[in-house]
């Protein structure tokens, strides 16, 4: 499991809860049913009274359309389980709501528990003995998460009226809230004992009873669900076994699980409906090697496709390429405008001191390797809860994406001569000035990072997603020598004090100059821009809406710049500016709840073999289907994995992709040619081009004909004759 949920685990866990807000609220407060994007959601109950003292079962009935489901309380890989949060008359108190044994709901690579066609949440309603007889009014605000390719969240307003009457009956269990809490997993019978031994990959768990009651059960039956996320590896097999008086199961332990859980609780399922509660302390001990006939978890179609030269790859020439790589990406679009920035800034303290030049190229190296570290934390985090995201996944935020605009230009807006950063400060001191300048270099590391996240330089893709495979020490080696490759050249510059003599002597060109260094920041933030309204195609209003509410963002700091001009080195001026910023960056930053619906409007656009875009060939969406069906067909294939985002991408696209000869080539050879956008996050594509030992885009590859044939994984920078040169070997 190779990082898996830039955000499953962060859109479910950071924009849920805020697209939970923004959702219209179906239901009037009665018990239903009510009716919502691909469910039925209904509250029911087994009897209409409960006697003082007594208590009743009453329970969520969602009823799905066709292959929708929702989840069990562990998702899985992903997801979020169904919630009630309960407004109750005095003396009336709600158990937990309940979950009957799930089913696996396989994703691609992916594995998700939970429910398809009919359940029912049970929940216990007590009732207090000095609860008044007459009727009662049960309120619920109900959240669940209904997901197929694409996830929905929902919520609705629902209630259900029962009488307190002396002497009612409990209900008899009929109907689906009946059989559910009939699947509500008991407690493991005393007969049976339940252990669990713990490995460096995998668990046994063992169930035994009596010799005489022996569990009737076979291979195919026997499931285990954890209560815990993250413990077990949830797509993969779990092999049984037969032991004396029972059975044994081996599952597969997460290779994120640095230590032992101290224990195990979760469900043993036998049969569908059909299960136990069980929780043992885990022992560590030795777990045998899973059988080498056992196949491969993840889709058929990924396995055994990476080539051999990443299968290849050690941690050494891992950290090389990683190193050169970083050299070239100084060489990227979207980088080179701040390396020029920095050699503006050599040519204006050419004639300072050797060691304050020095210094000024270490902190400049340390503001790299410091953001490459945060990088790096954040992914093995995010790996450690089982996260899968890849290199420039900040660019797939709007909200990050507005933020950064934003702050280029302003910044740009500085070096255009509206006003001057840091002026209001002076009167603190020139010792705080020289400081000043120090973080101004730091930050500018930090800056180039930012900004080389969109780029993959040649030699950087294979290096990097050898990187996210494996130990953190390995991760962090090879990120560490990418950061150094970056600072290599400005770094060498300011330790090499002799080669400033090759720049020209400071003067009042410099001004100059500095003005027209604005117009590549200004280039960058009209790019920025053009990515924020494609990260917000398909929802309500149209892109163009969007690109509006960030170029009156936009206004609102050049308001804010003007006022640090008119007004300099002024604190009432500064607080003005500060306030404006800040209202700025509101008006974007409001629009971002549109971007979970824009994420599932895109996915359902791809579910129905909608294109959004008119390209001149016929490119189709990618999706393991689309891929499984034309190799199944003979065809050959071109994937393209791309984002709006990434600048090296667009270059292929319109220099090459888009040329004449290829394109007529592509038709020629019957290519079946996909799109894998990754410009908004997809599980889909993050676990494919982990598959195939990438992590970042772009990255092509090419299917032969034959199903037994590798694919060929291209390089990130393509010429005309290169593709040429693959298609013509890959089509026979």
């Amino acid at each position: 499991m190779v990082l898996r949920r830039l955000l499953a685990l962060l859109i479910l866990l950071l924009a849920l809860p805020h697209a939970y807000a923004q959702l219209e609220t179906v239901g009037d407060g009665g018990p239903g049913p009510v009716k919502a994007e691909h469910l039925t959601a209904e509250l029911v109950s087994l009897a209409p009274s409960v006697a003082p003292g007594g208590s009743v079962e009453v329970g969520l009935v969602i009823s799905l359309e066709e292959k929708w489901h929702v989840y069990w309380i562990n998702a899985g890989d992903s997801g979020e389980p169904p919630a009630i949060k309960w407004t109750l008359p005095p003396g009336v108190t709600a158990g937990p709501m309940r979950f009957p044994v799930p089913t696996r709901l396989p994703l691609g690579p992916l594995m998700d528990f939970g429910y398809e066609d009919t359940v029912a949440f049970p929940v216990t309603i007590s009732v207090a003995p000095s609860t008044r007889p007459g009727p009662i009014h049960l309120d619920a605000k109900v959240t669940w998460l209904v997901c197929r390719e694409v996830c929905i969240p929902g919520k609705a307003h629902m209630g259900i009226d029962l009488t307190v009457a002396p002497g009612a009956a409990a209900g008899q269990e009929l109907g689906q809230l009946g059989e559910s809490i009939k699947a509500i997993p008991p407690p493991l019978p005393p007969e049976y004992k339940f252990s669990v031994t713990g490995g460096k990959s995998a668990f046994v768990l063992s169930l035994v009873g009596n010799p005489q009651d022996e569990p009737k059960v076979t291979p195919d039956d026997v499931e285990f669900y954890p209560f815990d996320p993250d413990l077990i590896v949830n797509a993969a097999d779990q092999t049984f076994a037969r032991i004396p008086n029972g059975f044994s199961l081996r599952v597969e332990r997460a290779p994120e699980l640095t230590a032992l859980p101290p224990t195990l609780h979760g469900v043993i399922k036998f049969t569908d409906g059909e299960g136990y509660e069980v929780s043992a302390p885990v022992v560590a001990g030795d777990v045998p090697a899973a059988p080498s006939s056992a196949p491969p978890s993840g889709p058929p179609s990924s396995r055994g496709t990476v080539p051999a030269s990443s299968g290849s790859l050690t941690a050494l020439p891992a950290i090389g390429l990683a190193f050169l790589g970083g050299i070239i990406l100084n060489l990227m679009p979207c980088v080179f405008p701040v390396l020029f920035l920095k050699g503006l800034a050599l040519v204006q303290s050419s004639g300072a001191e050797r060691r304050h030049l020095r210094s000024h190229g270490l902190v400049y190296t340390l503001g790299i390797l410091v953001s490459f570290w945060a990088i790096v934390a954040v992914l093995l985090t995010l790996r450690a809860t089982g996260s899968h995201i890849g290199w420039g996944f900040q660019l797939q935020s709007p909200v990050f994406i507005a933020v950064l605009a934003a702050f280029l230009f302003f910044f740009a807006l500085s070096l255009a001569g509206q006003f001057e950063l840091g002026l209001s400060l002076t009167s603190a001191g020139g010792q705080l000035a020289r400081k000043e300048g120090f973080a101004g270099s730091f930050f500018t590391g930090v800056l180039a990072t930012i900004v080389a996240t969109p780029c993959t330089a040649p030699l950087m893709g294979a290096a990097i997603g050898f990187a996210l495979a494996q130990s953190a020490a390995v991760t962090f080696a090879v990120f560490s020598a990418l950061a150094l490759g970056l600072a290599l050249p400005y770094l060498l510059l300011t330790l090499n004090p002799a080669w400033t003599s090759l720049l020209p002597r400071p003067g009042a060109w410099m001004e100059t100059l500095k003005h027209l260094t604005a117009v590549p920041l200004f280039a960058t933030v009209i790019w920025l821009a053009w990515v924020y309204g494609h990260l917000h195609s398909g929802v309500a209003g149209t892109e163009s809406d969007h690109i509006g509410y960030l170029l009156l963002c936009f206004l609102v700091l050049a308001i804010a710049g003007w006022v640090l001009g008119r007004w300099p080195a002024r604190w009432t001026s500064s607080i003005v500016a500060v306030l404006l910023v800040a209202a700025a960056l509101a008006i974007p930053l409001s629009q971002t709840r549109h971007f979970v619906a824009a994420a599932a409007n895109r996915d359902s656009a791809q579910g129905t073999g909608v294109a959004t875009s008119e390209p001149r060939l016929s490119w189709q969406p990618y999706s393991q289907g689309a891929l499984d069906a034309a190799r199944a067909a003979g065809h050959p294939v071109f994937i393209d994995f791309t984002a709006a985002w990434c600048l090296s991408c667009q270059v292929n696209e319109k220099l090459v992709l888009r040329s004449t000869e290829v394109e007529h080539q592509l038709a020629q050879r019957h290519f079946t040619l996909l799109r894998a956008d990754w410009t908004q996050y997809s599980p889909e594509i993050t676990a494919e081009l982990a598959s195939i030992g990438r992590s970042g885009v772009p990255t092509y590859v090419v299917y032969p004909p034959a199903q037994s044939a590798k694919p060929d994984v291209l390089p990130e920078l393509l010429t005309r004759d290169l593709v040429l040169h693959a298609i013509e070997l890959d089509a026979k």
